[in-house]
C-alpha cells in the first residue's frame, strides 16, 4: 500500500518533508515513526487524513500521515 508521510518543523531535519512510501498492509503509524528513526518523545501530534490520529492506528492505502513535534518557543 502507498501512504503519504508529511513531516513538520524539526522532524524534517535529515528526512524528506513530504514523501510517499510503499508499506506492508497492517503497518501502523508507530511503525512509520520507527522506520524514520523518530523518537516517540519528538512526536506531539499525529494527523491521519485530516483527523486526530493515534500511534496504533493501522494505515490504509492512500492515507496521509502528518507528524508534528512539540512546539517550542520563548
Amino acid at each position: 500500500m502507498r501512504v503519504r508521510v508529511k513531516l513538520f518543523a524539526t522532524l524534517r531535519d535529515g528526512r524528506d518533508k513530504d514523501r510517499v512510501y510503499e508499506l506492508r498492509d497492517g503497518t501502523r503509524a508507530i511503525d512509520v515513526i520507527n522506520m524514520l528513526n523518530i523518537k516517540l518523545d519528538d512526536v506531539k501530534i499525529l494527523i491521519i487524513n485530516g483527523q486526530d490520529g493515534d500511534f496504533d492506528v493501522q494505515l490504509k492505502d492512500g492515507d496521509i500521515l502528518s507528524i508534528f513535534p512539540p512546539v517550542g518557543g520563548g
